[in-house]
């Protein structure tokens, strides 16, 4: 008996702490606790799982499911779409997805033909477009963009300056591109950034200050919120992958 009653007893607690951090109604601790474990079923039955059906966790599960199962089926759908509408929205749409599947050279032509008339200086444009020639190295037209979109104020973005980062060291402009990612490092959301600064330093000789960065994007993981947990990892192993190739001596990617 006493197994039972303590699994009961962690399973009460865990749905407390649940209703605790999700602002329930205090009733449910005395539900829970009193009326063990039936008072947690009804929690589980009642809060719970109306949650997991219609709530953004079921949404975000589902998501992340079908990108795994099936990378390529937002790619299709948005092709689908921009077919029978080719608004500059879905063509934004097509471009972000064929990016995401390496397919760089049609992301860069879909900003490119998006970007027409009443939509030639728009900053979403301009930086996709610019984003995907710096992936196919081809840094003096990315530069070219990247200038006209300084010119607009809703360009000045720590995404854009990543971008513009990127431009200046394939460029050779080390300077530059170290004052740009340090900015775009501090700012940006996740840890792309981090990890895209923690390359260049090691690509510049700088590997103990690369270290430090790896160092402190493990603290990030550690406390990432678990749904973005997999994508820092992947920032974090790509910025580590790079500093011990360098250290080991290998040629810069």
């Amino acid at each position: 008996m006493l197994p039972v009653f303590g699994l009961s007893l962690l399973f009460s607690v865990g749905l407390c702490v649940h209703a605790v951090r999700t602002g329930q109604p205090i009733y449910w601790l005395f539900i829970i606790l009193m009326l063990q474990p039936l008072g947690g079923i009804v929690y589980l039955a009642a809060v719970i799982a109306p949650e997991l059906i219609r709530g953004p966790t079921a949404r975000r599960i589902g998501k992340s499911a079908r990108e795994t199962i099936d990378p390529g089926r937002e790619y299709r759908q948005a092709k689908s779409d921009c077919q029978q509408s080719p608004s500059v929205n879905n063509q934004i749409r097509l471009a972000k997805a064929a990016a995401a599947l390496g397919r760089h050279e049609e992301a860069e032509a879909l900003y490119a033909k998006a970007a027409q008339g009443i939509h030639a200086d728009d900053p979403v444009l301009l930086l996709g477009r610019a984003t995907a020639l710096t992936e196919l190295d081809r840094f003096a037209e990315a530069l070219s963009l990247m200038d006209h979109l300084g010119l607009e104020e809703r360009g000045r973005t720590p995404a854009a300056a990543l971008t513009l980062a990127r431009v200046y060291e394939g460029l050779g402009r080390m300077q530059e591109a170290e004052t740009a990612y340090q900015w775009a490092a501090g700012r940006l959301p996740g840890l792309e950034g981090l990890a895209r600064y923690a390359a260049f330093l090691a690509h510049v000789g700088r590997p103990a200050e690369a270290r430090e960065i790896v160092t402190e994007m493990d603290t990030h993981v550690a406390k990432a919120n678990p749904r973005f947990r997999k994508e820092a990892r992947a920032w974090r192993d790509m910025a580590a992958r790079t500093l011990s190739g360098r250290e080991a001596g290998q040629a810069w990617p």
